[in-house]
């Protein structure tokens, strides 16, 4: 496979990817653009490897993790994420809890946001994700723990976001 053709397949998989990854779509396609710029002139050495996407990914996941060493300082927003919403049966209610969630993971330390994203997003085991990461398992699963704790302590502080219901008792 041509690294165009491998491109042309896998571009659409691969900025939505970034896209959850970063949590802002502008930001996940200056990533993308990197990482292919950089893939295709290694494209031999990778397309020789026995999961050329898996190392693409990675190399995703190590440009986004060095934004954080650039000169200039970015700052997350869920309201700009540009992310496309999924249908739901209450368009409203879904996109507010979405949105809710992009906020609460931009929050995340770099790491921990990778950790969730890669195991929740991407569906990857906990080597996996060490082999994304250069790290052990146990400090992948030491990431998500914290995450995940984090998320649940703002997630039940944030206010409820849809209309108030009375429940009377008789």
């Amino acid at each position: 496979m041509t690294f165009d053709e491998f491109a042309a397949a896998r571009l659409p998989a691969v900025l939505k990817f970034a896209a959850v990854l970063t949590g802002d779509r502008s930001l996940a396609e200056d990533v993308v653009q990197e990482v292919l710029i950089r893939a295709n002139a290694r494209w031999p050495v990778i397309e020789s490897l026995p999961r050329p996407e898996a190392y693409v990914r990675k190399m995703i996941v190590n440009e986004y993790l060095a934004w954080r060493r650039r000169s200039w300082r970015l700052v997350l927003s869920g309201a700009s994420s540009g992310i496309e919403v999924v249908p739901t049966p209450d368009p409203a209610a879904g996109y507010a809890e979405r949105e809710a969630m992009l906020a609460e993971l931009a929050k995340l330390p770099r790491r921990q946001r990778a950790v969730v994203v890669l195991r929740y997003y991407e569906g990857l085991s906990d080597q996996e994700i060490a082999d994304v990461l250069g790290c052990k398992p146990g400090t992948v699963r030491g990431h998500a723990s914290r995450a995940l704790a984090a998320l649940r302590v703002e997630l039940t502080r944030a206010p409820a976001r849809g209309p108030a219901v009375i429940k009377e008792e008789c």
